[in-house]
């Protein structure tokens, strides 16, 4: 199940390791079957494993049925994904939004496979309990603001986010989208954006990185609404 073609034909994916392997037996997915090391023997564990070092046990796990689309939320704060790439930070995304009880991640039909091995480690377990759908962004975005609410997005251009006022999605619905890892938010995602924010560095105006990775920038702006709720 290596390769997404694979793991859309038969509609399985595959998670490694003891914590992952129990997250997935505790949850609502099916899981086909379990393999351990001890019963197996480390030669077959090898041949079926997905990582360099294989794990003491491995399970094959159903894909849940996906939504054709979400009916849009009436409140919430939820996370937008413009074509996010890379396996790793898309893992650390979806084990962000499991640590501050986001309602639901939305992501363009170009982020990277969800079930991909690589994602699925980095999510630790967080993708048993995360709900995640792909869709076309830009109308879903779009549709959030129809409903009167808000859509959040970061540029290099942005407003200070410390200084603005934030709606936390307790009345309404709120996305904070973030985009891919080297050309940020889409033309047509960012056309649909109500605000737009800046996480400013430190101290002001110094020299240094010229941005954030998108995981750590997610972490730093949901915490930022997280604090406000408090």
């Amino acid at each position: 199940m290596s390769q997404k073609k694979f793991r859309d034909e038969y509609g399985l994916f595959v998670v490694e390791g003891e914590k992952l392997v129990d997250e997935a037996v505790r949850s609502g997915f099916t899981v086909d079957a379990v393999y351990r090391r001890e019963d197996i023997g480390d030669k077959a564990m090898r041949r079926i494993s997905q990582l360099n070092t294989p794990s003491p046990v491995l399970a094959v796990v159903r894909k849940p049925g996906q939504d054709i689309r979400m009916a849009l939320p009436e409140r919430g704060l939820y996370l937008g994904l413009d074509a996010v790439r890379d396996p790793g930070n898309l893992g650390t995304l979806i084990r962000i939004a499991d640590w501050f009880g986001i309602n639901a991640i939305f992501a363009s039909r170009d982020t990277v496979d969800v079930f991909n091995p690589k994602v699925v480690q980095a999510t630790m377990g967080a993708i048993f309990r995360v709900r995640f759908h792909y869709c076309d962004l830009a109308e879903t975005a779009a549709g959030f603001v129809s409903r009167g609410g808000m859509v959040y997005g970061t540029f290099l251009d942005g407003s200070n986010i410390y200084g603005r006022e934030l709606d936390t999605g307790n009345d309404r619905p709120v996305m904070i989208v973030m985009g891919n890892e080297s050309e940020g938010i889409s033309d047509r995602v960012a056309s649909t954006v109500s605000d737009r924010l800046y996480i400013p560095p430190y101290p002001p105006g110094a020299p240094g990185s010229e941005s954030l990775n998108v995981a750590v920038a997610t972490a730093v702006t949901v915490a930022e609404f997280r604090r406000r709720t408090i």
